[in-house]
């Protein structure tokens, strides 16, 4: 075989090996093949203790040697080596092809690495040869063809490359070839079914490609056939459905195309498990497939199969398995499924499957697992599937399902996945749940449950994800959460939760926890910083009061905290400096104070720190200073003082937002701001700065900036330009800033400039008092701003009716609302398409062009919110704007209000930034109509879109704002400090009615302003 040692005469075998042990007294009886055997375990680096005590050189045969037999006779010889899991390493010498009695060798499942040697070529006895789960590297060596009786032959788990030999499937009697997980290439040969004999065929998890031959069809004794995991192509020969023998067939994991097989179902009885996944057979689940009635498993996930599911697939009674999932199967699920009595787990999710869930498929009386989630079913949930005693994981997201969960649910003992979100599910949780069973997932979120959370769901302790956001659940938080050893990931946020946290002391394995947007009280609970595997903390928008817990800084796995919107107090804890893999950090809005003393140098990867809407002070710190990753920086609206420090300079990976607004900050911009190059967004308004914005004119990333209410000087420049024209309000409150064109040619200016040209002189020096004493006294505190906002109401032509009289003026015609009522069946739950914290939004369909969402806010009985509500509304019914969907119409009752806008995709996230929003641009308008004395609904105006729509336009033409106020009060302008006070309160104005709701600011934001103009002005007259 041109192997040299392969003709190495038995006698010169003998003293070779008998000189390489070194002693001949010791090994002189020894046998030959007990010599090879020694010889191949001194290639061995890892000899396990049994095996080498076993193996003892002074035996004169090996025959009774651990994992050693032989023949009888009286030379016996070793027909058989089986050292399986001995945990044996090193490499497989040429010298195993010296036993050349051997039928057995198995090797498998130990460390052996290089090549297979091919002198195993010479063992023409050998009919069982095992080599799995190895290190083996190298080709398939091709000598193995001369081993004509081999019938057994398993090479899978190693690391074998290149082509698999034809020549191997020259053995006439192999009938078991396991060749999977290795690294083979290449196509498979197609002289494969040569071996007739054949019974199992394991190529996968190589990186086999290229088609399959026709010649497939003649493995006539062919049962498992194993191709997954490769990169195979083209279709499937016609001929693989004629191999009426298989029982196992997966083909999963590929590029194959065409047609599914066995489509006519003639040839596949003897049929146990179809894996089709993975692949592209664009057509349709043959019905033929519901002949194979020995079919136990049926998966074709990720195939692009469109059309219906067959009924026929109902005549499989031994189907255990059903996966159709990630397809484009439309129609309804046929009842027909019903009948699979012997189904366990029936996933058929991400489909475009429609219609109820049928009844019949609560006779599955063995499924475990039910899976059809991102659908587009509809209805309830059918009793019968809530009475599987056997059901383990019901996972049903993202469908359009409604109704009230069953008592049933809490008697389910092998319920362990609950997932309902994004569907239209109503009433209470049944409290019972989870006493009865192991709950690992509860995922009920965007539904409209009610009552309070069921204090038992941790009962099994097994409970690791718990999601109820985004629902209406009341009540607190049960105090047994917060002892739960196993749970990982809790999200309740947007729900109307009150009550204070629970103590955190036993929920070791906590990582994510968001609570936000209910409203919880008290303070945050110090054992929270014991969960030290917290990632995550989101308790924005509650009532939290009292410090933020020193104990946070023991979180070393912490990355994100959210505690924004609460009303928390106190310096931030220095601890916090301790968690160094912080990279969102979100304080704004509570009333926060002192210094920072945070050593933010220590969280190298923050990207978002925002300390907005609070009282710090004490100056920006240094200690922000080289933060490399920081994007976002957000801390108006504090007390901060001093000057912009040039370290801004060192922040150059600022590219969403800088804001240092209303800080009170003096001197100039540092020349070191121009280094934020990436960045879009900068407000540095309402401060005392001064100086030029000559470095402003190196950002040419910016997408908004805000410089208003400052004592900037000189040219703007001409980079900024393009702001100026867009937003001018954004430049208001700096009557040294000019722009430096000529004012004899508009062309050189900017097309909407509200600025003189550099050189000239302002137009006006008069100045507005009786716009500014009702403007500002009435804004000087917050209770009085309340007291504004009811008396402006009172200007809008709203009559007050008697308060126990129906009002059919408040209102559209009432045959429309007949309409409504009826297309809703009475605001039916079925019909409910979003909730909000006011109120819920419905879907009325009244024609084919005519559908509507119909939002309904409840204000129980309270007149006050009533009237206040009927003066709001008739404002926004009035406002005409491109960026604004229009009230159509509106009815108002005694404790309840109905709005009706065109329907919209996505019309819940409508509602909810529209509620977010309006109380501020209600404000915007208040502060337009003291300004102008205009009212707000008036149509009158030259530009026809309503006092916004005209002070927007006027505004972004002119620049004067004397052509804005009332013309009786314009004597009343006399000195500059005046003007400038009514320039910044219209700044406030235009940025609360700005037409995108993103960019208006926070309701405590605008009063901070005004009552910082007003104290600018205070000081400017003492």
């Amino acid at each position: 075989m041109g192997h040299a040692v392969a003709h190495l005469s038995p006698l010169l075998l003998f003293f070779s090996i008998f000189w390489s042990l070194g002693d001949p007294v010791v090994v002189s009886s020894l046998s030959a093949d007990g010599l090879t055997l020694l010889s191949l375990s001194r290639q061995w680096t890892d000899l396990p203790p049994p095996l080498s005590s076993s193996w003892n050189s002074s035996d004169s045969t090996p025959c009774n040697w651990l994992g050693v037999e032989c023949n009888s006779g009286n030379h016996p010889s070793v027909v058989s080596l089986n050292l399986s899991g001995f945990g044996v390493s090193g490499q497989l010498g040429p010298g195993i092809g010296y036993l050349t009695s051997l039928q057995t060798l198995d090797l498998s499942l130990n460390g052996f690495s290089g090549p297979i040697p091919p002198h195993l070529g010479n063992c023409s006895g050998l009919g069982y040869l095992d080599l799995s789960g190895n290190s083996f590297t190298g080709e398939i060596p091709g000598d193995l063809k001369s081993l004509r009786n081999l019938s057994f032959l398993s090479l899978y788990g190693n690391s074998l490359s290149g082509e698999i030999p034809h020549s191997l499937f020259e053995i006439p009697g192999l009938e078991y070839v396991y060749l999977h997980f290795n690294d083979l290439s290449g196509w498979l040969p197609s002289n494969v079914c040569n071996m007739s004999e054949v019974l199992a065929l394991w190529v996968w998890g190589n990186r086999l490609s290229g088609r399959i031959s026709d010649s497939i069809g003649n493995c006539t004794s062919l049962q498992e056939l194993y191709l997954n995991n490769n990169s195979f192509s083209g279709e499937l020969p016609e001929s693989l459905s004629n191999l009426e023998n298989l029982v196992y067939l997966d083909i999963s994991n590929n590029h194959f195309e065409g047609n599914m097989p066995f489509s006519s179902g003639e040839l596949c009885r003897n049929l146990d498990a179809l894996v089709l996944s993975y692949n592209s057979f664009p057509g349709g689940i043959p019905p033929g497939l519901g002949n194979c009635s020995s079919l136990t498993t049926l998966a074709a996930v990720d195939t692009n199969l469109t059309g219906s599911i067959p009924s026929m697939l109902g005549r499989l009674s031994k189907l255990s398995i059903l996966y159709l999932s990630e397809n484009q199967l439309s129609g309804r699920i046929p009842p027909e499924l019903g009948r699979c009595k012997s189904l366990i787990r029936l996933q058929i999710y991400k489909n475009r499957l429609e219609g109820e869930i049928p009844n019949e498929l609560g006779s599955l009386s063995r499924l475990e697992d039910l899976h059809l989630f991102s659908n587009r079913l509809v209805g309830k949930i059918p009793i019968g599937i809530w009475r599987i005693s056997t059901l383990q994981s019901v996972i049903l997201y993202n469908n359009n399902l409604f109704g009230e969960l069953p008592r049933e649910i809490a008697e389910l003992q092998n319920l362990q996945e609950l997932n309902l979100f994004n569907n239209r599910f109503s009433g209470a949780i049944p409290q019972g749940l989870g006493i009865n069973s192991s709950l690992t997932i509860l995922d009920v979120t965007n539904n409209s449950f009610t009552g309070t959370i069921p204090p038992h769901l941790c009962s099994g302790k097994q409970l690791h994800v718990m999601v109820l956001g985004l629902n209406q659940l009341q009540g607190s938080i049960p105090a047994n959460i917060g002892r739960c050893p196993s749970l990982s990931r809790l999200i309740l946020k947007q729900n109307d939760l009150t009550g204070s946290l629970p103590e955190f002391d036993g929920a070791k394995n906590l990582s994510f926890i968001d609570v936000s947007g209910n409203s919880i009280s008290g303070s945050i609970p110090g054992s929270l910083g014991r969960c030290k595997n917290l990632s995550t903390i989101n308790l924005s928008s509650n009532k939290l009061s009292g410090l933020v817990p020193s104990e946070f800084g023991n979180l070393q796995s912490l990355q994100r905290l959210n505690l924004s919107y609460n009303v928390l107090q106190g310096p931030l804890p220095a601890e916090l400096s301790s968690c160094k893999l912080m990279e969102n950090f979100d304080v704004g809005f509570n009333s926060l104070n002192g210094s920072v003393s945070l050593n933010f140098k220590s969280w190298t990867g923050l990207s978002t720190l925002i300390l907005s809407g609070n009282r710090f002070s004490g100056g920006i710190p240094s200690s922000l200073s080289g933060l490399e990753q920081l994007s976002v920086l957000q801390m108006g609206g504090n007390v901060f003082g001093g000057s912009i420090p040039n370290l801004i300079g060192s922040l150059k990976s600022l590219k969403y937002d800088l804001d240092l607004s209303n800080n009170g900050l003096t001197g100039q911009l540092p020349s070191q701001i121009r280094n934020l190059v990436m960045l879009q967004r900068l407000d540095i308004s309402a401060n005392n700065l001064s100086g030029d914005l000559s470095v402003l004119g190196d950002l040419r990333a910016l997408v908004d900036i805000n410089v208003s209410s400052n004592q900037f000087t000189g040219p703007v420049p001409e980079t900024l330009w393009n702001k100026l024209n867009s937003s001018p309000s954004s430049f208001l409150g700096n009557l040294g800033l000019c722009v430096n064109c000529l004012s004899s040619d508009p062309y050189t200016c900017p097309r909407n400039s509200i600025l003189r040209p550099c050189g000239g002189h302002s137009s006006s020096q008069r100045g507005l008092s009786k716009v500014v004493i009702i403007v500002i006294s009435l804004c000087s505190s917050l209770s009085v701003i309340t007291v504004i906002v009811g008396a402006i109401c009172l200007i809008k032509l709203c009559r007050r009716p008697p308060p126990d009289v129906e009002v059919s003026s408040h209102g559209g015609p009432s045959s429309l609302l007949n309409q409504v009522m009826e297309a809703t069946e009475n605001f039916h739950e079925r019909h409910v398409i979003g909730k909000g914290a006011h109120g819920t939004v419905y879907k009325a369909s009244l024609g084919p062009e005519k559908v509507y969402a119909v939002k309904k806010l409840v204000f129980g009985g309270h007149r006050g919110v009533r009237r206040s509500m009927v003066c709001e509304i008739q404002t926004v019914k009035a406002l005409r704007h491109r960026n604004l969907v229009k009230l159509e119409e509106f009815w108002v009752r005694k404790d309840y209000a109905l709005l009706l806008y065109p329907h919209m995709e996505n019309e819940s996230a409508f509602m909810a930034a529209r509620s977010r929003q309006s109380d501020v641009y209600s404000y915007g308008v208040l502060l337009l109509e003291l300004i102008t004395r205009k009212r707000a609904a008036d149509l009158s105006l030259t530009e026809g879109t309503g006092l916004v729509g005209w002070v927007r336009s006027v505004w972004n033409r002119t620049g004067d704002i004397t052509t804005l106020v009332d013309s009786s009060l314009a004597d009343e302008f006399f000195d500059r400090s005046v003007m400038e006070q009514v320039t910044s309160v219209l700044s406030i104005a235009m940025r609360c009615v700005d037409p995108d709701p993103s960019k208006r600011p926070h309701m405590r934001e605008v009063v901070n302003k005004l009552l910082d103009a007003d104290d600018k002005t205070k000081n400017k007259r003492g």
